[in-house]
């Protein structure tokens, strides 16, 4: 009798033993699943970017030097075209604008001598004995005096807009001029069509210099 409630102890701690060794049946392994039931190996998981970069600094830090250092290459050929391209289309239309000048048989502006606008306070007639040729036309002096000092700086006493009417050049279109019809503003001299002109274009003078000064470059390339 005692014999067998001894067999019967050792039998249920054997199998209490081997119930704990195995785990109980029912309970979940350590790893994940699937939905479709497939146990997810640890490499399987989705990765955030901002989690793998704070998990590997010098790989991220690697990873954003050799962007930088890709886009700062082609960032440079792009710009120096762009710059080639805007420089040759600016000096065009400034060579154009240059040339773009009112003349009668070659010679600017009537024949009047720009110069002496400004040393005289009046318009001259000049003369082909004292001639200058600039910007492809000729530009005729009272006096050598005036020439020279023209050739030495043709810009400071060439007019406004080539030689053409100022007001016509501020409403966006090319005018023939009137030579008595004159004002120096701001050591810049301009010419007007004629009188009337001259006093509708004095209502606004400033006005009418900005608009010009806007409207002259497209103003060349229309009539080129």
């Amino acid at each position: 009798m005692i014999s067998l409630k001894k067999t019967t102890l050792l039998a249920v701690a054997l199998t209490a033993a081997l119930l704990g060794a195995c785990g109980q049946p029912g309970q979940g392994t350590a790893n994940s699943t699937k939905s479709d039931g497939a146990a997810i190996a640890p490499g399987d998981a989705p990765v955030d970017p901002n989690v793998e970069a704070n998990l590997n600094p010098e790989a991220a830090n690697s990873e954003t030097a050799n962007s930088a250092a890709v886009n700062s290459a082609a960032a440079p050929v792009e710009t120096a075209e762009e710059d080639r391209t805007k420089s040759s289309s600016t000096e065009g239309i400034d060579d154009a604008v240059a040339r773009f000048i009112n003349t009668a048989a070659g010679v600017a502006i009537q024949g009047t001598d720009p110069v002496a606008y400004f040393t005289e306070g009046k318009p001259v007639e000049g003369s082909k004995e004292f001639s200058h040729r600039w910007n492809g036309v000729r530009w005729h002096f009272a006096s050598a005096e005036n020439r020279d000092l023209f050739s030495a700086n043709p810009t400071q006493y060439a007019p406004q807009y080539g030689g053409h009417c100022a007001w016509a050049a501020a409403q966006g279109y090319v005018a023939d001029i009137d030579p008595t019809a004159w004002k120096i503003v701001n050591n810049r001299l301009f010419l007007n069509y004629n009188a009337n002109i001259q006093r509708r274009w004095e209502r606004d003078i400033p006005g009418f210099i900005t608009a010009a000064d806007e409207n002259w470059p497209s103003v060349v390339a229309e009539n080129m």
